[in-house]
C-alpha cells in the first residue's frame, strides 16, 4: 500500500503523523511511504531522517494525496485539504466529527473511509490513540492559574484547581496540580472511578461525586477550573453555563481540554497557540483546541507508540479486513464512503446512522 504523510498545516500544528521509526517499520512490510518535504520538523525529524528508512520525499502536499491509498496525519483535514480527499482513501487521524458538522459532511461527500484515533476503543473501554495525547494535554492544563503560583509559597495560600472529569486528562492534570502543591478538587460522575482515584492520589486532592449542586460550589472556590469531559466520539456535555461564571472569581481560568468535542464550559472556543486566551465576564478563557502541539517531540512519540501497530495492520491487510479483525479498530470507522458509522456523529447532526457491520 502507498501511505501519505502530508505535513500538518493546521496553525502552529508541529506534529507529524509518522515518525521515522514507524516509516522503517512500514518499508520493511513491503509498502511505500510519501513523506511530505520538511513534514517532520516541528517534532525535530528532518527529510534525510526519513530518507534513510527508504520513504519518499515529495514536494507538494497535493501530490501526496493525489498519490497515497492510505493517508496519515494528526489533525483533522481542514478545509482547503477537502478538495484533495478521494473516493476509497483510507485517512487515519483524529477526526472530532462530533463537533464538526462541515467536515463531517466533507468527508461523506469525498466517499473516502475515515478512521478517527479518537474512538478506536479496547473492550476495557480504553481509548488507546487518544490516551497518549489526553496524558500531554492534562499535564500541560494546570500552567497557569489567576496569577497565582498554585502550589503558593510560605505565608501564602496555595490555589485551587477544580478539575470536571476524572479520566486520564483528569487523573494526570490532578497529579500535576497536586505535585506543585495545590488544592485540587476532581468531580467525575463515575463512583468507581472516584474510589480509585481515592487509593492513587495524595492528601491534597479532594474527590467528589460530580451533580449540578457540587459544581456550582466548587466553582466559586476555583481558582483554575479545568474541563475534562470525554464521550467517545460525541460532543461534550454543556456542564458549566454561562451565567454560572457569575460564581468564579474575577480573574480565574478555564482550560477546557474537551474543546475539540464541543467542550464543556458552553462559553468555551477553539483557540490557537498564537492566540489563546480570551475574557468572558471577568473569567479567562482558554481553548487551544491542539494543546499537545505545543510540545510538539514529545507528543508526536508518544502518538506514534500508540499508532504505528494500527497504520501497520490497515496498511498491510487493507482497511476492511483489519477492521473486520480488529474490534478496536473497527470503533474507529466512523464514515465509510458516505455513510456516517458511529453512533455519537449521526446523534451530533440528525443524520442517519449505519452501523458498523453492516460495512465490514
Amino acid at each position: 500500500m502507498i501511505i501519505g504523510v502530508p505535513k500538518e498545516i493546521k496553525t502552529n500544528e508541529n506534529r507529524v503523523g509518522v515518525v521515522p521509526a514507524g516509516s522503517e517499520a512500514l518499508i520493511q512490510a513491503g509498502h511505500t511511504v510519501l513523506v511530505e518535504k520538511g513534514a517532520g520538523e516541528g517534532s525535530g525529524f528532518n527529510d534525510e531522517a526519513y530518507k534513510a528508512t527508504g520513504a519518499e520525499i515529495v514536494s507538494k502536499a497535493e501530490d501526496v494525496w493525489a498519490r497515497a491509498e492510505m493517508i496519515q496525519k494528526v489533525k483533522e483535514p481542514i478545509e482547503v485539504e477537502w478538495p484533495r480527499m478521494r473516493k476509497d482513501q483510507l485517512i487515519f487521524t483524529y477526526f472530532h466529527f462530533a463537533a464538526a458538522e462541515a467536515l463531517t459532511h466533507a468527508v461523506m461527500d469525498s466517499g473516502a473511509i475515515a478512521v478517527a484515533y479518537e474512538t478506536v476503543q479496547l473492550a476495557s473501554g480504553e481509548l488507546p490513540l487518544l490516551t497518549p495525547m489526553r496524558e500531554v494535554a492534562g499535564r500541560m492544563a494546570v500552567q497557569d492559574g489567576r496569577g497565582l503560583l498554585l502550589g503558593g509559597v510560605p505565608g501564602v495560600e496555595p490555589g485551587h484547581v477544580v478539575i470536571l472529569g476524572g479520566g486520564v486528562v483528569g487523573t494526570n492534570a490532578a497529579k500535576m496540580a497536586a505535585g506543585l502543591g495545590a488544592k485540587v478538587t476532581i468531580l467525575d460522575v463515575s463512583l468507581h472511578r472516584l474510589r480509585y482515584l481515592s487509593d492513587v492520589m495524595p492528601a491534597n486532592v479532594t474527590l467528589l461525586y460530580s451533580n449540578r449542586h457540587n459544581i456550582l460550589d466548587h466553582l466559586e472556590k476555583a481558582d483554575l477550573l479545568v474541563g475534562a469531559v470525554l464521550l467517545p466520539g460525541a460532543k461534550a456535555p454543556n456542564l458549566v453555563r454561562r451565567e454560572d461564571l457569575k460564581h468564579m472569581k474575577d480573574g480565574s481560568v478555564i482550560v477546557d481540554v474537551a474543546v475539540d468535542q464541543g467542550g464543556c464550559v458552553e462559553t468555551i472556543k477553539a483557540t490557537t497557540h498564537e492566540d489563546p486566551i480570551y475574557v468572558v465576564d471577568g473569567v479567562i478563557h482558554y481553548g487551544v483546541a491542539n494543546m499537545p502541539g505545543a510540545v510538539s517531540r514529545t507528543s508526536t512519540i508518544a502518538l506514534a507508540n500508540a499508532t504505528s501497530p494500527y497504520a501497520l495492520m490497515l496498511a498491510s491487510r487493507g482497511w476492511l479486513e483489519a477492521c473486520r479483525s480488529d474490534r478496536a479498530l473497527a470503533l474507529g470507522l466512523n464514515v465509510v464512503k458516505g455513510k456516517v458509522t458511529y453512533p455519537g456523529v449521526a446523534e451530533a447532526f440528525g443524520l442517519e446512522n449505519t452501523p458498523v457491520e453492516d460495512v465490514i
